[in-house]
């Protein structure tokens, strides 16, 4: 029948051509279409991932290393997530999410948060509120990269041998996310001037860290990280301030 119909409307040489022409027609449609889609979702891609840098930076505003900070933290982890070969982390999704381990401090008051001297311990149980107020922040999302943030936050204060905080989680018990930003972070804390504390030279830095191998650190981790320390400190030295939109799995 169907064919019957098709020879019936194409009969002769001027209706095939036209028959030809018009599926050109709708080919072209269809496929600028799927072009103009394509161009939409790269755009709310990106839009996401800004919103996502955004909010990390919107975190640490106060803080004047703030862009640099979050930069290499995402870097760093990224490297780290990209040599431990692992399928459960993409190097991508921890490039993006690393930045929001310290969301939470957005809920801690500045006397504290920028206090140049020693907290009592009143303030540091408050300090340490980050992390669960981090987490709930980021709650209750379906997105694969603010779920992981989720987890970096509430637990990259935790330490390989419990005595980590807010859960007092251990070894494996810790996500693998959380593991490796705790080691990048440190680092980046320990190399970088505070409004408390100058920063310390790299050798040192790596000597201070070496000694809480399986203490603080997942000994895994900080070995990738440490066999590593040559493309971490390039990473280092080429971000700059200008680069807060400049994320890029390409870590040469």
């Amino acid at each position: 029948m169907k064919i019957d119909k098709f020879r019936a409307k194409y009969s002769d040489a001027d209706q095939l051509k036209k028959y030809a022409e018009d599926l050109v027609k709708i080919y072209k449609s269809e496929k600028q279409k799927r072009k103009e889609l394509k161009a939409a979702n790269v755009e709310l891609h990106k839009a996401y991932l800004e919103t996502i840098y955004r909010l990390a930076i919107a975190a640490e505003y106060r803080d004047e290393d703030t862009g640099d900070h979050i930069i290499r933290i995402g870097r760093y982890s990224a490297l780290i997530a990209k040599k431990l070969r692992i399928s459960d982390i993409k190097p991508e999704d921890i490039l993006y999410a690393a930045p929001m381990h310290d969301i939470g401090k957005i809920g801690i008051p500045d006397n504290i948060l920028l206090k140049p001297g020693k907290l009592t311990d009143e303030e540091f149980d408050i300090v340490k509120s980050h992390t669960t107020i981090g987490a709930k922040i980021l709650s209750n999302s379906n997105a694969k990269k603010i779920m992981l943030a989720e987890q970096i936050a509430l637990s990259h204060h935790e330490k390989w041998n419990g005595q980590g905080y807010p859960n007092g989680l251990s070894g494996e018990d810790i996500p693998l996310a959380a593991r490796i930003v705790a080691v990048v972070d440190v680092f980046d804390a320990l190399t970088s001037k505070r409004p408390y504390k100058k920063s310390f030279p790299v050798e040192v830095a790596l000597n201070i860290m070496k000694k809480e191998r399986g203490q603080h650190f997942d000994p895994d981790v900080l070995d990738i990280f440490l066999a590593n320390i040559d493309r971490i400190l390039k990473i280092m030295g080429s971000v700059k301030k200008d680069d807060f939109f400049a994320f890029k799995l390409s870590l040469e």
